[in-house]
């Protein structure tokens, strides 16, 4: 059996990766996504194990001890980071897995695991972005310059990530992403032992 493939998936806030990632796990269930741990407290509507497992400060600093993140960062004095253990399970029983991470998070899991296949999710333009951002209407106009500016400083980071997918009509870029995870399926890297297994009975 072939040793399963972790996509890391990052993007800037409002180009759509959160409505491209659910939309191409609907349609292919048996890609896993990495569930991420984190100190904070739980808020309404949120489920233990749905998209975070929240654990306390101490537990999460014993574990980060034991170096059993794949990446991991502060924000807002709380913990984030993506367990090791539930991954490479994941990847040794064949199966296909998605961190979704920002370009900070990406770096560290690259370190570790640099097979990794890291894809990055692109506005079709900075004012298409900032058109989005600004017509949530739930954010000062302070805090939509600040996530623009955080905006850019990621973009310049999409050179180091091995495929790029423009979010300019949704099902499209649904199907370029799961296009890029059936790609690195069929890699010659990850078909080798098959080819020998039907060498062997020739």
């Amino acid at each position: 059996m072939n040793k399963g493939n972790l996509f890391i998936l990052s993007g800037p806030s409002g180009s759509g990766k959160d409505t491209i990632l659910k939309k191409a796990l609907e349609r292919h269930p048996e890609i896993k996504l990495s569930i991420s741990s984190i100190t904070r407290d739980m808020r309404v509507g949120e489920v233990e194990g749905e998209k975070y497992h929240f654990i306390s400060r101490a537990e999460f600093e014993e574990q980060l001890a034991r170096d059993m993140f794949l990446e991991h960062n502060v924000f807002v004095g709380n913990y984030y980071g993506t367990p090791r253990g539930p991954v490479e399970e994941c990847l040794a029983n064949g199966g296909d897995m998605i961190v979704e991470i920002d370009v900070n998070g990406a770096k560290q899991v690259k370190q570790k695991m640099p097979e990794a296949i890291s894809i990055f999710i692109m506005p079709p333009s900075f004012e298409v972005l900032k058109n989005r951002l600004s017509n949530r209407g739930t954010e000062s106009e302070e805090l939509v310059a600040k996530r623009l500016n955080e905006a850019i400083r990621e973009i310049k980071c999409a050179y180091n990530y091995d495929y790029i997918v423009i979010n300019d009509k949704l099902e499209e870029a649904t199907e370029d992403l799961l296009s890029v995870i059936l790609c690195e399926r069929l890699h010659i890297e990850k078909n080798k032992k098959f080819i020998d297994e039907v060498l062997e009975k020739c």
